[in-house]
């Protein structure tokens, strides 16, 4: 694997012309990249210390449209820059892209401080937190996708209606259908590896043409790194191969939605040992680990917006379909909203059910870190584990069902106002708020199908 690599090594890149331009990205309230192609001489000169960009692409939404409302930036303010000061640990080649290097950037006030409501400052915030106890979050995402047999152009020329997937049939771990797919899935595989991002395997997933690409898990923000880029870039892979991808976590109600289970788990800061084994302990897992857990499984429904933040991913909770319904931790147990994963072993983890594949990692990573940390400190007990069919369990804890339900458990989260401060809370609930706004407002294709003549 080629680790991402230094500056030094990025001027040496550009005067023997391997390098010719370097992406400087943010990663915006979407999790998405977002930044400016510099030519590489001048990136080097002077745009390694900072560049700039307004202060709209933490205010829009999934369109790009400045929303209205909020508090840190608007018409009034006339909408003014922000400084994105590039972090070079992240500079990395981009192997699938010609002549091509990238960095991500943090976002910084006028006064050169983390902006508060920047998805990567939210997360150092949590980190740091986690640090204060001398604890390390190790974090690994799942991501899995649809991948069609048409380019992002054909299919929007139609509308978007009825891409044909590359596959056929249900191929979770299937083989000879992976097969048919692995030209697109072997070049994402070796372009996030020789782009410092260690990918373990890919597999199909439950759904025809449905993938699963899986990465070595990390520290929170270094994962959380990887996964932003390698959306992106998995996108642009498939779009070289004259296909397209899609992360909606429910794209077609009739098939399985796409999800983004994260194994998280807490390691010493002193010594770099994992901090949730207890082999003597029941399941293996420590009073530590105990507290962490309990405190996601608590404060479930006060994340949930983090984990699933728009209209659509709300239509993935659906029984019988291994998206969790309820907010409940088993061994082993894939009806659960969360999984006991490595049970007794080194490799001990929880494994959080409840998020899709278009989430951002750096928001469901700081609120997963807030919830187990609210568990720590407030010394709850867990519970005894699920047994069972969680979809028929009576009398559980919900996860919540639609947009509206997260919007208001995020709005009165007390919990999650004193981690993340009421600042980034009221900024991501005006986000939530105007995601259904625009939804309640439109006439679905649902709608004119059955009403047009019936009503």
């Amino acid at each position: 694997m080629t680790a991402p690599f230094s500056f030094a090594e990025l001027k040496r890149a550009v005067a023997n012309g391997s390098i010719d331009t370097v992406l400087a990205c943010m990663v915006d309230m979407q999790g998405r990249l977002i930044g400016k192609r510099f030519q590489a001489e001048f990136f080097i000169d002077s745009a390694h210390d900072e560049t700039h960009g307004c202060n709209y692409l933490l205010a829009d939404d999934i369109d790009m449209e400045p929303v209205p409302g909020y508090a840190a930036a608007s018409w009034d303010k006339g909408y003014g820059d922000f400084a994105l000061k590039p972090d070079l640990g992240t500079l990395r080649r981009i192997p699938w892209l010609e002549g091509t290097a990238l960095v991500l950037c943090d976002v910084l006030d006028h006064e050169h401080h983390d902006l508060p409501h920047s998805p990567r400052a939210i997360l150092k915030k949590q980190i740091a937190r986690l640090a204060e106890r001398g604890y390390v979050g190790m974090f690994a995402s799942e991501l899995e996708f649809y991948l069609f047999d048409e380019s992002y152009v054909d299919i929007h020329a139609r509308d978007y209606r009825n891409p044909k997937t590359a596959g056929y049939y249900i191929e979770d771990y299937h083989i000879l259908q992976t097969t048919r797919e692995e030209p697109v899935m072997r070049a994402m595989r070796k372009g996030m590896q020789a782009a410092g991002i260690p990918v373990e395997n890919t597999k199909g997933e439950w759904g025809p043409g449905q993938e699963e690409i899986n990465v070595r898990y990390a520290e929170a923000l270094e994962m959380a790194d990887r996964h932003a880029i390698m959306k992106n870039g998995c996108k642009e892979i498939a779009m070289q191969h004259g296909k397209a991808i899609t992360f909606m976590a429910k794209w077609r109600y009739d098939l399985a939605g796409s999800s983004s289970h994260i194994h998280n788990s807490l390691w010493s800061a002193k010594t770099g040992k994992p901090l949730f084994l207890d082999a003597k302990a029941e399941y293996g897992m420590s009073e530590l680990m105990r507290a962490w857990v309990a405190g996601q499984v608590k404060y479930a429904r006060d994340i949930t917006w983090f984990l699933a933040p728009y209209i659509n991913s709300y239509k993935r909770f659906q029984a019988g379909t291994f998206a969790p319904t309820k907010a409940v931790w088993s061994v082993d147990n894939r009806t659960a909203g969360f999984r006991l994963c490595g049970e007794g072993g080194k490799g001990i983890r929880i494994e959080c059910r409840i998020g899709g594949a278009d989430l951002n990692p750096y928001l469901a990573y700081a609120a997963l870190i807030a919830a187990g940390l609210a568990g720590i400190d407030e010394k709850l007990k867990l519970g005894k584990p699920f047994s069972g069919d969680a979809y028929g369990g009576e009398k559980l804890p919900e996860v919540s069902k639609t947009l509206r339900d997260a919007t208001d458990a995020l709005r009165g989260s007390k919990m999650l106002r004193k981690a993340l401060g009421d600042e980034v809370i009221d900024h991501y609930v005006h986000t939530a708020e105007w995601e259904q706004s625009e939804c309640d407002r439109r006439v679905t294709d649902w709608e004119l199908r059955r009403g047009f003549e019936r009503y």
